[in-house]
């Protein structure tokens, strides 16, 4: 019997690598939707609390408010799903453990919570996605009269100023920071 269990012991750690990985992508994902969360509180808190500083009317700060809340709603239902969806892999590596040590059929179990946490990981995507897009077409970037070509601009390699965008000899347009 002790022998079948630290045969079984290795073999499940060989299993539960596969979701260990799993959740360091998590992981980097709910980072990356954190951040994306700060800066949309960020943004509306500028705008609330600052308002002299805002150069919207009423009614495009009313809109830009209304979008930031629902980009922040769609953030944080992603970042909620994916928790969840990391929370249940744990539960599923702890389940790969119980049933070597103890002998217990929890596969079934297993399968079934690792089933659940693919929903929560796709439905965490899907939001996220969601977000990104609304912030993207809320974007209000203007670049009329802006834009400085190769040829209009300073010579390579002189320290004059650049505007805010620039197009390189190379033909890329880079924005200066």
């Amino acid at each position: 019997m002790i022998g079948e269990i630290q045969s079984d012991v290795p073999h499940s750690i060989q299993l539960a690598l596969a979701p260990i990985f799993l959740i360091t992508g998590v992981a980097g994902m709910l980072n990356v939707m954190a951040a994306r969360l700060g800066r949309i509180i960020d943004r509306g808190r500028r705008l609330t609390e600052t308002p002299s500083s805002v150069v919207l009317s009423p009614s495009d700060l009313a809109v830009e408010l209304r979008t930031l809340e629902r980009r922040r709603r769609f953030a944080n239902a992603a970042i909620t799903a994916c928790t969840l969806a990391a929370l249940l892999v744990c539960i599923v590596i702890a389940l790969l453990f119980l049933e070597a040590l103890l002998g217990l059929p929890l596969k079934w179990f297993a399968g079934i919570l690792f089933a659940g946490s693919m929903v929560g990981l796709i439905f965490g995507l899907g939001m996220f996605l969601r977000e990104v897009h609304l912030g993207t077409r809320s974007a209000h970037i203007e670049l009329r009269g802006l834009e400085t070509t190769a040829r209009d601009g300073p010579e390579p390699g002189s320290n004059q100023a650049l505007g805010p965008t620039t197009t390189l000899p190379t033909g890329r347009p880079e924005a200066r920071r």
